[in-house]
């Protein structure tokens, strides 16, 4: 017997989906769906369809080319199956994509010079109070501690070592409240705000809240990121443009393919054209 509270989705029933009279099944775009996560059952159900839609259609051109491929291994071992090999020798011979050039990359680069980079690496130290934010209370006496923690430091920042043995209840607080090397999105959004705004040697002017607690930070060291040479990002950027304009190409590919296409069941839009596995 089922479990009531555990019912299956209930899937939408539109119009039968066809790609030149061609029906593509109901239960294939209900197994395909599992692959478009979304917050409506009909919502991944549309976009499922699209995908076979998109699929037949260029199974279909390969077919009528007459194209044979063998399935290729890529380099963790997985195996195209027989009907990819075929979807990918046909956009092998219908989509031309040129390889980016010298002056392409190089244009790109001036472009977007803020884009090469080498993240800043800041040395930190900090103070952390633990502060339950569903206790009232112990949240506010948290407050008061960091608060008169602050202002001792204030006074006195030689102290901050043995304040953080006594006090910080993070690990780091054994090694004088050290966090070592730190770069943009190894801790928390509001720890990192606070950090990138102090001055070598600063303190927070209060205590900052995170998921963790409240802390009290100091910035030790700043070490800038450098603008990386165009020699040391040129394959990067020649490898970005030329799968940029591979993408292009086969979306203006199967929108050819589309437009001559009897497609009925289902709305494709342009974006759509990238949705083919």
């Amino acid at each position: 017997m089922s479990c009531p509270t555990h019912q299956p989705a209930a899937w939408p029933k539109p119009n039968v989906v066809s790609v030149n009279g061609v029906v593509v099944a109901r239960a294939a775009i209900a197994r395909e769906a599992q692959n478009h996560p979304a917050p409506k059952p009909i919502i991944a159900w549309q976009a499922a369809a699209r995908a076979l839609v998109l699929r037949e259609l260029m199974l279909q051109e390969a077919r009528r080319l007459e194209l044979t491929a063998e399935p290729a291994t890529d380099p963790q071992g997985r195996r195209e199956t027989a009907d990819e090999a075929l979807i990918r020798a046909l956009a092998e011979r219908e989509v031309t994509v040129p390889e980016a050039d010298e002056a392409s990359c190089r244009r790109y680069y001036e472009q977007n010079r803020r884009r090469f980079r080498s993240t800043d690496i800041f040395e930190a130290s900090h103070i952390l109070l633990a502060a339950p934010a569903n206790d009232r209370a112990k949240f506010a006496q948290a407050q008061r501690d960091a608060a008169a923690i602050l202002a001792e430091l204030k006074a006195h920042p030689e102290r901050f070592a043995a304040l953080a043995r006594a006090h910080s209840a993070c690990p780091s607080g054994q090694q004088d409240g050290n966090l070592g090397q730190i770069t943009s999105g190894q801790t928390t959004p509001e720890f990192e705000q606070a950090l990138v705004k102090l001055a070598l040697g600063g303190l927070t002017e209060a205590p900052v809240a995170t998921r963790y607690g409240l802390h009290i930070i100091r910035l030790d060291r700043r070490h800038e990121g450098r603008e990386l040479p165009f020699e040391i990002v040129a394959e990067r950027i020649a490898a970005y443009l030329t799968e940029r304009t591979r993408r292009t190409a086969t979306a203006q590919y199967i929108a050819r393919l589309v437009s001559r296409a009897a497609i009925t069941g289902i709305e494709l839009a342009g974006a759509e054209a990238h949705n083919v596995h």
